[in-house]
């Protein structure tokens, strides 16, 4: 329970600033295009940190690479609390991205500590946490901006992130790095040669990081389509969705015990699908409440169970480098994440709302597709390995151990 509180609240530092972007314009001087920058950068810094930090988790002791981000990050959020400007703010916003990847340390070391058979939904107990504090950060910022400024949210959030430092520092067993012989730049290589060596886990990055795209381009769009009319909500008011999300995030555990039990193709599959069928709520939410509140449960929802299925899949292919494979899979969700907010900033100020459900479903489609062409090119590769195997036998059979041909068991005529 504590390691998913820590991770919720980790990750929520990359999240509430969403429904702040408007606030955040109106006193930097910021439009809306720069200020959804802040977004972009809060996930550029975490794909960033994901690459050169989550893999030293493999190599030195977890529980103090742990709580020396935690503590970092609380730093750098008063630095974002104290910023004068934009150029500043952006800076910060993307240094503590980076360094609050400890929720990524977390999750394979949650996965080390359980047992096999419940490693899925361990995994989803953690990530519940952790998709709760990315969904429940815009309820809780727009709440405290409303009373105190957007500035107390970071102040709020750095206190915070400083007192799990030291539950973790008390609380965590220790637990050492199983790559202890590689160097640090050996290290990250081997983390891309993972990449080269796993096809799986190079096909449920792709999944995994269009999935995410689609569920940015709704998080992004969202604040700049409800402060204006029909709906001309307030920041607090928008922070409300968060808990509308929720209820895709509070799912996670159960996804997860559907993945322990053989199920994770399928909660790819139909979560893919139900990520595309999710814009057309949206689209219609344009003008209507119900559609709008609709769509974006059935996304968060869907979303969640990609995420789950990838993750049940990837953990379980080196357990003894699973940081590293944790690196690649999230540096990929979340690149995916900030090409997704680029993207929404422009189409945003092109096309409006509109250009960006298109965005979206296009995602989600070729998330579907991509899943597709996972599923035909590993089960051309099982045909393979089988054929080469049964090759293999037959090879055993016509020959001994010395390489010499067997007889044949058929017994000879009599004379």
């Amino acid at each position: 329970m504590l390691m998913s509180v820590a991770t919720g609240l980790a990750v929520a530092g990359n999240y509430f600033t969403q429904p702040l972007l408007d606030l955040i314009g109106r006193e930097l001087g910021l439009g809306p295009s720069l200020a959804a920058l802040t977004v972009t950068a809060a996930q550029g810094g975490y794909a960033l940190g994901l690459i050169l930090l989550v893999p030293l988790g493999d190599l030195v002791e977890r529980r103090r690479l742990a709580v020396s981000l935690y503590a970092v990050t609380a730093l750098l959020l008063l630095v974002s609390a104290t910023a004068p400007g934009g150029t500043i703010l952006l800076a910060a916003t993307g240094l503590t991205a980076l360094t609050s990847v400890g929720a990524q340390v977390l999750v394979p070391f949650a996965v080390t500590l359980a047992a096999p058979a419940e490693r899925g939904r361990v995994v989803g107990t953690v990530m519940t946490g952790l998709l709760l504090g990315a969904l429940l950060a815009r309820t809780a910022a727009g709440a405290l901006a409303e009373v105190g400024g957007w500035r107390t949210v970071y102040w709020v959030n750095a206190a915070l992130m400083a007192a799990m430092a030291v539950l973790l520092r008390i609380c965590l067993p220790r637990l050492g790095g199983e790559g202890r012989r590689l160097s640090y730049p050996g290290l990250l290589r081997s983390t891309v040669l993972l990449l080269r060596d796993e096809p799986l886990l190079r096909w449920r990055s792709g999944i995994a990081a269009l999935s995410m795209a689609a569920f940015s381009v709704l998080w992004t769009a969202l604040t700049f389509l409800l402060v204006r009319s029909p709906y001309g909500w307030s920041e607090s008011t928008i922070g409300l969705f968060g808990l509308v999300g929720a209820a895709g995030a509070l799912t996670a555990s159960l996804t997860g015990r559907l993945a322990d039990r053989g199920h994770a193709q399928l909660l790819t599959a139909a979560g893919a699908l139900a990520l595309a069928a999710s814009w057309i709520a949206l689209a219609a939410g344009s003008t209507s409440l119900l559609w709008l509140l609709v769509g974006v449960i059935v996304l968060d929802l869907a979303h969640k169970m990609v995420l789950n299925g990838n993750q049940h899949v990837v953990y379980a292919l080196r357990p003894e480098a699973r940081n590293r494979i944790n690196s690649a899979f999230m540096t990929a969700f979340f690149a995916g994440g900030a090409a997704g907010s680029a993207l929404t900033s422009l189409v945003w100020a092109r096309s409006g709302w509109r250009g960006v459900c298109v965005l979206g479903a296009a995602l989600s489609v070729a998330t579907f597709v991509l899943w597709g062409l996972e599923r035909l090119s590993m089960n051309k590769e099982n045909e393979h390995a089988t054929h080469r195997s049964d090759h293999g036998r037959h090879r055993n059979r016509v020959h001994r151990a010395d390489g010499l041909p067997e007889r044949e068991e058929h017994p000879s005529p009599r004379p």
